[in-house]
């Protein structure tokens, strides 16, 4: 099996090495993503629009490598303020309730951009067809 990888066209990936998504198989990671738009951080200061934001870039990054939310068996949430909890939640829940991948949320002391107050990774595994 070969490892596919799918980048975002950010003009970061290069710099740093890596790709939006890569897949093994019926396996795909999606890298950290926050909620950045057109190279600017969307909804400041708004942790729950930022991590729907980031979401439905994950989103669009798995159906581009063939796979779907459905397919999420694990997710981080890396927040820069852990007091802010219950918005990062709530938005995480209104993607996953009916999924329920594994998850964790941990606080970081900050992310690359000030702004940015919420970054999301997810692992997935392609179902098949029963």
């Amino acid at each position: 099996m070969t490892v596919v990888r799918f980048g975002s066209d950010a003009p970061w990936e290069a710099v740093v090495g890596y790709s939006r998504v890569v897949v093994h198989g019926d396996m795909a990671w999606v890298s950290g993503t926050t909620a950045t738009v057109d190279g600017a951080v969307a909804h400041p200061g708004d942790a729950g629009a930022q991590t729907r934001q980031a979401l439905a870039t994950v989103e669009r990054a798995l159906e581009r490598a063939g796979f779907t939310l459905a397919d999420v068996v694990r997710t981080r949430l890396y927040v820069t303020d852990i007091s802010r909890w219950l918005e990062v939640g709530r938005a995480h829940g209104e993607v996953f309730a009916g999924i329920r991948p594994a998850t964790s949320m941990v606080q970081v002391a900050a992310l690359i951009d000030p702004a940015m107050l919420v970054e999301v990774e997810a692992d997935a595994v392609r179902r098949t067809p029963a």
